[in-house]
């Protein structure tokens, strides 16, 4: 997974992810106050950021969950995991552990997300 360049990186981060009220989050028909707009204008505008934030959100965690798992896997560490071991701890697969290990490896090599 490639980090997106700079530009890139601000166009997908224009709406703030903000915690809902927890009465807002148990209603399963609210949704970041998108189910009380009228406007279709304003509704798909909104809808829209929330998708490029959400999304933008999501690549930031695969890079953290990368760093971790390779931090993991360091063979310098006494407590090392193996690329099953970390395979299990995330619910992946095993060769899919390695690559997100390796992935880790190169954003750490790179200065980390």
């Amino acid at each position: 997974m490639a980090q997106p360049e700079r530009n890139e990186r601000q166009r997908m981060r224009p709406a703030p992810l903000l915690f809902e009220p927890s009465e807002a989050a148990a209603d399963p028909e609210h949704f970041f106050d998108l189910d009380a707009m009228e406007d279709p204008k304003e509704l798909l505008a909104r809808a829209t950021e929330l998708t490029h934030a959400f999304r933008a959100a999501a690549d930031r965690a695969v890079e953290f969950q990368a760093v971790a798992a390779a931090q993991l896997a360091d063979p310098r560490r006494f407590d090392r995991l193996t690329a099953a071991d970390v395979a299990e701890r995330a619910e992946w697969t095993e060769d899919y552990a390695k690559k997100m290990i390796e992935f880790g490896r190169s954003l750490l090599r790179n200065a980390g997300p």
